[in-house]
């Protein structure tokens, strides 16, 4: 069982529906218990990084979140759920993440040419082997909706790359932690690959390779 983390700013139920589309099962809770003792944890969200840190922190869920990170076991970020395991976002104004990873969140400062936010489908390539996506080519397209974008200290994390009026990180991979900007629930079959991957590691030990 698959356990998606509500703290009310994500369209969960379509992250559900992806994983039931590929055969999986999963519920969507907001009780720090069951995140504790999930055996796969999704962290997906759309919104503003300093409004969602204060809801994760006024439901107590940093810390079961922290928690199962560290203890080895599968989790996926989407989106939101991908900036909000950095140490700072700089969206209206400053805000303190859950730094599980070192970096920072930052807006898109392209020319007048770009539309911000980035939105809808745009190529991959990959940057190292990573287990959920290793099947993949340099011409994948993903589904993308965001302003900002995390710029990681430690460049080893991140496993694939897009370009939007410059390369930004489009996924992060660490150990057990995988993490997206683009919406594997909106990328059609590809997405779904991704997901399916994801899920068979419960099946494993979750850790990357």
């Amino acid at each position: 069982m698959i356990t998606i983390v509500d703290y009310q700013m994500g369209n969960l139920r379509s992250v559900q529906k992806g994983i039931e589309r590929i055969g999986g099962s999963a519920t969507i809770s907001s009780d720090p218990k069951e995140i504790a003792k999930a055996s796969q944890l999704i962290l997906p969200g759309v919104g503003a990084f300093g409004d969602a840190m204060a809801e994760i922190n006024r439901r107590d869920l940093a810390k079961p979140i922290l928690d199962f990170i560290a203890s080895g076991r599968p989790f996926l970020g989407i989106c939101l759920g991908l900036q909000l395991l950095f140490e700072r976002g700089f969206e209206h104004g400053e805000h303190e993440g859950l730094g599980v990873l070192a970096g920072d969140v930052v807006r898109f400062d392209l020319p007048n040419n770009y539309k911000v936010p980035h939105m809808g489908w745009n190529t991959v390539s990959t940057r190292k082997p990573c287990r959920i996506v290793n099947k993949l080519n340099d011409e994948t397209h993903f589904y993308f909706v965001h302003s900002y974008f995390v710029r990681p200290t430690d460049p080893s994390v991140i496993a694939l790359e897009c370009d939007y009026g410059g390369p930004f990180c489009a996924m992060v991979s660490r150990d057990n932690l995988f993490a997206t900007q683009f919406h594997p629930e909106k990328s059609q079959e590809v997405g779904l690959k991704l997901l399916a991957e994801f899920s068979k590691l419960g099946d494993a030990n979750g850790v990357d390779e």
